[in-house]
């Protein structure tokens, strides 16, 4: 009969044990993450690639196969996309694959592989233009308390049967005492790094606020070691905008984006509102391009454009840089040459200035300096489609001179503005709706203050049916009372 020291050790190396079951389980359960959405989610980029208007999905990119998704919308061409995947920091291979797009407007896929983590470019090419769009292949970031977790529950299953062992062979009791107090720490230390896995903060992830590299992709702490000033702050942007019309042909409009300290090309833009870069144009005519040019290289971006007016067009690009914020850059184009009056323009006709039938903005009294309501009503029924992540997009400028081309006041108007109305947050963890969800509106309210009283010109935009809608508007503000 063995003693009952031995007894009672071998009852509380059981507890332990159960106690270690119950706290793995708990711990691998399927339970909300203090950093929501899984890593490597899906990567939505607009795209105006030529004469199409498309929206790039990128699935889940993780090392392994690659899901590429095309979204086309009406007026877009059928015809075959070359893509491919291209490594950036290291090497690998290059995965190639085609798109073939239909007669109708919809979403097209193809499949490539990525071998690593780390940065990556997809490449877009119709055969006359490339556009190449960065995105991050995914690694696994441990985290030192979950390191402590694993470690810790690892350490104590194997001093678990170390002290089982000991308890049957020893002939004395006190020998087990060790493994189980160190059974005990073990524990201990894994218990407090499972806590703390699911309810400490996440670090910075590289590629939002770092410059990702294939080194740096999967380290929880990149930046230690560097000041902040160095990770999380950029200078602004320049931009120069050059385009030139000719007759009969869609205007090719180039964007040069530079850094305003050193000079050099801008190529650390950040995917913001599921675009690389919002640009708005202004037509002499108060008409209204709300496109996304392709990057073809480091700091530089093309997109063409029916121009068909000859006078000054009011430019903004929105852009979002990494350690910089988001950033509204301004510009002006001048267009001397006229085209073709029969020359279309090359993107989605509703997305350049068509009102629907019936379409129209309601406005609450709109009084400077406080909030006020614009509801654009689309008709028809709820089955508005998010157009680059949101419900609906407000494009306002103002204020603005009576009896001056709304272009040229438009470029040097005090206030632009791009607001949203937003979809319902979805489920923590969940990704949210995209453009094959149609189930919104028919009305789209914005609030928006208005800062100074004057006349602006407001553009509402929702799409339906693959197609992009635009209402414009004009909005009287008056002078609120001063504080």
């Amino acid at each position: 009969m063995q003693p009952p020291l031995i007894v009672r050790l071998r009852g509380v190396c059981l507890v332990i044990g159960v106690l270690c079951v119950a706290l793995l389980g708990s711990w691998f359960a399927p339970q909300a993450r203090a950093d929501g959405a899984a890593a490597g989610g899906d990567l939505t980029v607009a795209q105006s690639l030529g004469a199409r208007e498309l929206t790039v999905v990128v699935r889940r990119a993780e090392a392994g196969p690659l899901r590429v998704e095309v979204v086309t919308h009406v007026g877009t061409a059928a015809g075959t996309l070359a893509v491919s995947a291209v490594p950036v920091d290291r090497g690998g291979e290059t995965s190639t694959g085609t798109v073939e797009l239909g007669d109708r407007p919809g979403i097209y896929a193809a499949t490539l592989r990525v071998d690593h983590s780390g940065p990556w470019e997809l490449t877009v090419s119709d055969g006359e233009r490339t556009a190449r769009i960065p995105f991050l292949v995914a690694a696994r970031v441990v985290t030192p308390w979950e390191r402590a977790a694993y470690g810790g529950f690892f350490a104590a299953g194997a001093l678990l049967l170390v002290a089982l062992g000991t308890a049957l062979l020893s002939k004395r009791g006190w020998p087990t005492l060790i493994p189980v107090a160190a059974l005990i720490a073990a524990v201990t230390v894994g218990a407090t790094g499972a806590v703390l896995s699911g309810h400490a903060p996440q670090p910075r992830p590289a590629g939002s606020l770092l410059d990702p590299t294939s080194g740096n992709i999967g380290d929880p702490y990149p930046e230690r070691g560097l000041p902040l000033t160095t990770n999380y702050s950029r200078p602004p942007v320049n931009l120069t905008v050059r385009g030139q019309a000719e007759a009969g042909r869609p205007t090719e409009v180039a964007l040069s984006l530079t850094d305003s300290a050193t000079g050099r090309p801008v190529d650390d833009l950040l995917v913001n509102d599921d675009a690389l870069l919002h640009l708005m144009v202004v037509g002499p005519s108060g008409r209204l391009w709300h496109r996304h040019p392709v990057r073809v290289s480091p700091g530089e971006y093309r997109v063409s454009l029916g121009l068909g007016e000859s006078g000054d067009y009011a430019v903004a690009a929105e852009i979002a840089r990494r350690g910089g914020g988001v950033q509204l850059l301004r510009s002006a184009l001048r267009i001397t040459a006229r085209t073709d009056s029969g020359a279309a323009d090359p993107t989605t006709r509703d997305a350049a200035g068509s009102a629907p039938g019936g379409a129209a903005v309601t406005v609450t009294e709109a009084v400077s300096g406080e909030p006020t309501t614009l509801t654009a009503a689309f008709g028809g029924a709820a089955d508005l489609q998010p157009w680059l992540g949101m419900v609906g997009h407000l494009i306002a400028v103002g204020p603005l001179p009576d009896g001056v081309p709304a272009g040229t006041a438009a470029a040097t108007a005090p206030i632009w503005a791009h607001a949203h109305a937003m979809a319902p947050l979805p489920a923590l963890g969940a990704q949210p709706p995209d453009e094959s969800v149609a189930a919104f509106g028919p009305n789209v309210a914005f609030t928006f203050t208005f800062p100074l009283p004057g006349r602006y010109l407001v553009w509402a935009q929702a799409e339906r049916g693959y197609s992009v809608m635009t209402v414009p508007a004009t909005v009287d503000v008056r002078a609120g009372v001063p504080q």
